[in-house]
């Protein structure tokens, strides 16, 4: 047969239907010579079907596997699917990570062995990988489902180039997000500038955002460059969003659109390559509908949007920021603060922390601050608590002692919500695991657990 006759051997219907797969897509023979090719991989090699008909496809795909292309000779001589990953050098001489999938089919017409060989971009899935590898978030705790949540849609933000919106309540850590999705970004060897859009009035705020020229208003001495200009090639935080007024919302929505903009007192444009990401505790659809917030540029920021839970919401947490908080201060102060009491625990445990995160931070703070000896008592805590307390049932403390021969620390608090033996182990568990850094052979030591019993129980408990 010869090479236009393979090639016309194809039915019009299905060369259009592998023409329309995003994936590079050939026909090899046994003796692994192409027969056809889609589109897709005619655009990435630079030959066309009729050009690569007949030639060695080590030839026409330079791939890192080198001649012979160990995937298909495996497929041709075991007559089952075989896979691999290597890099293929494209059209531009650059290297492309490919998935490569050779499949046994019988070739049309003359019914002899062929291969369907589809190439697939890997380039994305190993960005995501890498960000993975990171860890969680800088900053960023918590072993709560809700979180947990959001550390696995952290490598999505980071990769994609698009607007994020981070809705939450005030002191969620919606700035530490923001910083986080830009340090696993591409975007990362870059500035990251965080600017409050509510804490300048209207005249200030554009000139902080936009930059101005000299003379442009009073006081305007000499040239100044924004936030915008600060921030090229890397990301802008504008939190608080909901507080920008409706003129600079104009002009941002202008920016996002054409990636440019006029300085104030400036007749030449500026342009700008950065990413957007913005924070509100508001609500902006509420906003919108009261004619406060323009629609066209909700739409533009939320484009993907995360909702950091309150702390009331993160089921376990407020334990494991109160450690963290707890050994981070007393080693920046140089205290010789250890641990709380049960009392203090009891406390805080029971309290709904309207500033969330930040509160409980501050809280800490003090009472590190506060406490001259090893164990942070109710008095080494902020007064304000005590009153709040008073209005309030409080958690029940387990007596000493619990149980013979248990790991149980005396005093260990149990919340309301939670007086089963369950829930104590599972504060255990998490308790140690903070302390050993994550490590769950360490935290299984710490336990006096094997490290069997220890998957089990964190399996059960679903804690990952």
């Amino acid at each position: 047969m010869s090479e236009n006759e393979k090639i016309n051997c194809f039915s019009p219907d299905l060369l259009e239907v592998l023409n329309g797969v995003p994936h590079g897509i050939a026909l090899v023979d046994r003796d692994l010579r192409l027969i056809m090719m889609n589109r897709f991989l005619e655009a990435l090699t630079g030959y066309s079907g009729e050009e690569a008909c007949g030639l060695y496809c080590d030839y026409v795909l330079h791939s890192s596997f080198g001649r012979n292309m160990p995937v298909l000779r495996q497929a041709v001589e075991s007559g089952v699917a075989c896979s691999g990953e290597g890099d293929i050098i494209g059209l531009n001489r650059k290297k492309i990570p490919m998935r490569f999938t050779a499949t046994p089919v019988v070739e049309p017409n003359n019914g002899r062995q062929a291969l369907v060989l589809v190439l697939e971009d890997v380039t994305a899935f190993q960005e995501i990988d890498r960000i993975k590898e990171m860890g969680p978030a800088k900053g960023l705790l918590g072993h709560s489902p809700k979180m947990q949540e959001i550390f696995e849609l952290l490598p999505i933000l980071a990769h994609t180039d698009s607007s994020v919106l981070i809705t939450g309540e005030t002191g969620t850590g919606k700035d530490l997000l923001a910083e986080a999705v830009h340090q696993a970004s591409k975007r990362s060897k870059y500035p990251f500038i965080k600017v409050n859009c509510g804490a300048l009035p209207e005249s200030l705020l554009e000139s902080e955002l936009f930059g101005h020229m000299r003379g442009a208003f009073t006081g305007a001495h000499a040239d100044k460059h924004g936030m915008f200009q600060l921030a090229q090639g890397g990301t802008i935080f504008l939190t608080e969003i909901g507080d920008l007024p409706l003129p600079l919302q104009v002009k941002l929505l202008t920016v996002l659109d054409d990636r440019e903009f006029f300085p104030l007192g400036s007749q030449k444009k500026v342009k700008v390559d950065v990413r957007l990401i913005t924070g509100t505790h508001r609500d902006l659809r509420q906003l919108v509908q009261e004619g406060k917030f323009r629609e066209d540029l909700f739409f533009r920021l939320n484009v993907l949007r995360v909702h950091l839970p309150s702390l009331r919401e993160r089921d376990g947490d407020v334990r494991l920021l109160i450690d963290h908080f707890l050994q981070m201060f007393a080693a920046s102060f140089g205290k010789k603060a250890k641990r709380l009491s049960a009392q203090a625990l009891r406390l805080l445990g029971s309290y709904a922390y309207p500033g969330n995160i930040r509160e409980l931070r501050n809280i800490i703070e003090y009472g590190v601050n506060i406490c001259r000896g090893e164990v942070i008592e109710v008095e080494h805590l902020p007064p304000y608590l005590l009153a709040e307390a008073g209005k309030k049932p409080h958690a029940k403390v387990v007596p000493e002692p619990f149980a013979a021969g248990s790991n149980t620390t005396v005093g260990e608090v149990i919340p309301d919500n939670a007086s089963s033996w369950s829930a104590i182990e599972k504060k255990k568990i998490l308790t140690a695991l903070m302390q050993t850094g994550g490590s769950r052979a360490a935290a299984a030591k710490a336990l006096g657990w094997g490290r069997t019993t220890l998957w089990r129980k964190m399996r059960e408990y679903d804690l990952g």
